[in-house]
């Protein structure tokens, strides 16, 4: 489970280089804090960013108990697809809002197999 860990670490770094990148885009749009709007390319790091952490809530859980009731490979070559994704995502999202499909799309697709993974484990741990 020690990878697994590795991957959740990852994807919090991961997390929290995002929002450095949100912070600088905050310094060169002069939007003061709290406003989140009034400048579109403050507004594409912000939403990225926040995007990413409503992915946190449904990953963390689900890589773990992926991990545990499937095994830790399955849920690192999830893990993998999940930041690859999120980098995808946030890095089209930036530049090009209507392009971001594809990160979203992995993001999706990991995070999918990560939750019906860790639930059929535990079903069958059940039975």
């Amino acid at each position: 489970m020690a990878y697994v860990t590795v991957i959740a670490m990852l994807a919090l770094i991961e997390y929290l280089y995002f929002g450095l990148l949100v912070g600088q885009a905050r310094g060169r749009s002069g939007l003061q804090a709290p406003a989140v709007t009034g400048d579109e390319n403050f507004e594409r790091f912000f939403r990225a960013h926040y995007n990413t952490l409503e992915q946190l809530i449904v990953f963390v859980p689900a890589l773990y108990a992926s991990g545990y009731y499937v095994g830790p490979i399955f849920a690192v070559a999830a893990g993998v697809a999940f930041l690859i994704g999120r980098a995808l995502y946030f890095r089209s999202y930036v530049s090009d809002p209507g392009k971001r499909g594809p990160g979203m799309m992995l993001t999706f697709l990991a995070n999918g197999v990560l939750v019906l993974g860790a639930l059929v484990g535990a079903l069958v741990d059940i039975l």
